[in-house]
Formats: structure tokens, C-alpha cells, sequence
């Protein structure tokens, strides 16, 4: 089974001694593919607006195969590959790719939709392909609140079935879970349930208002910083890993929290939250929608290229966007004087979906920074 932790550390080599600083230039971290936009669900903040047919316009197998040999080109180790979608099992190809893609050494997750066709025999058939983890979603402690985000009753017990199945058949467990102001309340009551399923990782994304999910409402700046440093006291309990999604001054608040208890640098790089420092869209993300467009991550809708007429390794490594929204020096705003903007640098996507501009600094962190000192890059055990 591959651990969050292995992937972070092959992240941190394939890119070691690029800059000095936490810069992932060479590789991706990971790669999320949009296999398809096809799904059974139709949830309130899909940033897919999935739909219930494939899309025509979608990568045909060979395509795909071809894009699963480019990105064994950036070397080794290789970018962890997440296959999401809509729902990847909309695909009648999709094992048939991830044999592929196994078979060429790429190390593989996959996202499916938490809906019946989720069986156990799919899932032991993940494991017998040679998927290393699976992540499922749950927004809501009970099926009322959690089909009401879904949009099909019946979702949250498909969905607790299918993660307590994967556990049984060996499979990584991620459970992924919304925050917004319509699901702050329940966050605990979540947690709850989480605990009970024993996952590898708990990742709590925080949303960004694309696609149906500008009908919902983003936490306040305020109430931001308060889920972060509840999530910083129950990492410190659980036996899985804690992280956030499109919440990056979480580090911010976990390195503040940890050199407080008079945890050593040396000792904070080597925690989940140290092995994320600098990871965000575009630098150790990177997206490839299901028509094959490139962007720096699914959240941030534009386009570096595409697979049909530009190889992945060339544009994540030189196209323009990648290389601008990788310069931390460019941010604007907020993200731009603060002294922690390395190891987090904001939402790139957020920043996009609030003020059309990629460089802008991150609306949801309240933070106001104390000078534009480089001092948390230069200590022993930070340099990437």
C-alpha cells in the first residue's frame, strides 16, 4: 500500500536542490486526471459540474495510454497519480488503464463516486490491479445532510460501506470532507464517524466557489483560523494523518503551534504537515481535465496546454503559468509580504475565484503578516 508519507518524501527528492526553497520545478508532487465528467451524483459543489453521460470529447484509450507514458517521463520517483472524475467507473476502459499505467511503474489512487456501483468486487479488483488507496467523500454525519449534498439518497450509506469494505480488502483509505458555512456545524459529528473508519488521511477541503460550488458559501477568514487549530489539536490524537485542501495557511498555523511546544525545525519537517511545505496549485499540483487540458490544478480553470498537441513534462516544467504561479516573489496582497508565503503561498485558485488573478493573495487567511523576511528558508532541514 502506498503511504501519504512515501509519496511526500519521493515529492521532496525529485525535486531536491532545484531552488533552496520549496519549489517543485522538475516534477509534480501529483497528478489529478479527470478521466471523465460522467457520475450518478449530482452534487451541490461539484467543480466538475459532472454530468450523467460521457462527454464525446473525452481522451479515447490510446490517448489515454499515451498520457500515462508521458508522465513516467518525468523520471523517478514519479508524480503519484490520482484518476478522478466525475466518476471513474463511468469509464469501461478504466482498469484496463490502470493495468496500463501500473504495468509502466506509475504509482496510482483513485477517486470513485461514493454510489452503488461501488461494490466490493470493484474495489477488490483495485486492489488486485494494483491501486495503492482510494479516497471517498463524506460532507455530512448523517444521510440526510450528506445525500442532501450529493443529491441522491442512498449516498452516505453506499459511501460508509464502501470505505469500511476498502479497509477489509487492504486498500489506503482517504475520506475527504467540505467545509463550508453550511458544513462547519457538523464538522465534529464528522470527525466522529472518521475516527470509526480508521482511514490513512483526512482531508478537509476548504471550498473555492467554482462550478456548482459558487452557489454555496465560503467560512469567514475568522472562522478559517478556528477550524485550523482545531484540526491541529485532534492530529495530535488520531493515528491518521489530518491535512486541508485548498487551505494552505494551515501550515502556518501547525508550524506556529509545533515551535511553540518547542518542536525542532528538523523535527517539524519531518511531520505530515512539514512534508507538504510549499505544495500548492501549480507547483506540485498539477490537473488534466477529461478533454485533456492541463492547469495548475482542477480548482484554478486555466489552461497551460494540452495533451493532444503539447507533452505534459514540457508544459508543467515551462509553460509560462506553471513557471509564473511557482514564483512566490510575483504573489500580490497579503500572500506576498508574508514571511510564511513559502511554505504556504495561499490559494492560487482561491485567489483566481475571488479577483480573477492567480498572483492575488488568498481572501480566506486573516493573517497579516509581520515582515517579508526569508528566515523560516534558510534554517537546517527546510531546504527542498
Amino acid at each position: 500500500m502506498t503511504s501519504v508519507d512515501t509519496i511526500h518524501r519521493a515529492g521532496a527528492l525529485s525535486n531536491k536542490g532545484t531552488s533552496g526553497r520549496f519549489v517543485y520545478s522538475h516534477a509534480p508532487f501529483l497528478v489529478y486526471w479527470e478521466l471523465t465528467r460522467a457520475c450518478d451524483l449530482a452534487c451541490r459543489h461539484c467543480r466538475a459540474e459532472a454530468i450523467a453521460q460521457r462527454d464525446p470529447r473525452e481522451l479515447s484509450t490510446s490517448e489515454a495510454k499515451n498520457l500515462l507514458e508521458e508522465m513516467r517521463e518525468f523520471g523517478d520517483p514519479v508524480p503519484h497519480l490520482v484518476v478522478t472524475g466525475g466518476d471513474p467507473l463511468k469509464r469501461t476502459d478504466l482498469f484496463n488503464l490502470l493495468e496500463y499505467g501500473v504495468n509502466l511503474g506509475l504509482r496510482l489512487s483513485v477517486a470513485p463516486s461514493g454510489t452503488n456501483a461501488l461494490t466490493r468486487d470493484v474495489l477488490r479488483r483495485f486492489k488486485a490491479t494494483g491501486v495503492g488507496s482510494i479516497s471517498l467523500s463524506l460532507d455530512g454525519s448523517t444521510p440526510d445532510k450528506h445525500d442532501g449534498f450529493r443529491g441522491v439518497p442512498g449516498c452516505f450509506a453506499w459511501t460508509i460501506k464502501a470505505a469500511r469494505s476498502a479497509r477489509e480488502e487492504g486498500l489506503g483509505l482517504q475520506i475527504n470532507t467540505l467545509v463550508t458555512e453550511e458544513t462547519v456545524a457538523d464538522l465534529g459529528a464528522i470527525y466522529q464517524i472518521v475516527k470509526g473508519l480508521e482511514p490513512m488521511r483526512w482531508s478537509l477541503f476548504f471550498l473555492i466557489a467554482v462550478g456548482r460550488g459558487r452557489v454555496l458559501r465560503e467560512v469567514a477568514p475568522e472562522e478559517c483560523e478556528t477550524i485550523h487549530h482545531w484540526l491541529y489539536d485532534i492530529s495530535g490524537t488520531v493515528p491518521f494523518a489530518v491535512a486541508t485542501t485548498e487551505a494552505p495557511h494551515y501550515r502556518r498555523v501547525a508550524i506556529t503551534r509545533m515551535r511553540a511546544e518547542g518542536i525542532t525545525t528538523a523535527e517539524i519537517r519531518k511531520t505530515p504537515v512539514g512534508r507538504g511545505f510549499g505544495i500548492r496549485d501549480g507547483n506540485g499540483i498539477m490537473f488534466i481535465s477529461h478533454t485533456g487540458d492541463i492547469c495548475p490544478s482542477g480548482f484554478l480553470p486555466v489552461v497551460a496546454g494540452n495533451v493532444r498537441s503539447a507533452h505534459i513534462v514540457e508544459i508543467y516544467r515551462q509553460s509560462e503559468l506553471f513557471r509564473k504561479i511557482r514564483q512566490t516573489a510575483e504573489f500580490k496582497g497579503r500572500c506576498g509580504r508574508c514571511e510564511f508565503r513559502e511554505i504556504c503561498g495561499g490559494s492560487r485558485a482561491r485567489a483566481y475565484a475571488a479577483f480573477g488573478d492567480y498572483l492575488a493573495e488568498d481572501p480566506a487567511c486573516g493573517y497579516e503578516p509581520r515582515s517579508r523576511g526569508e528566515e523560516l528558508l534558510v534554517e537546517p532541514g527546510f531546504q527542498t
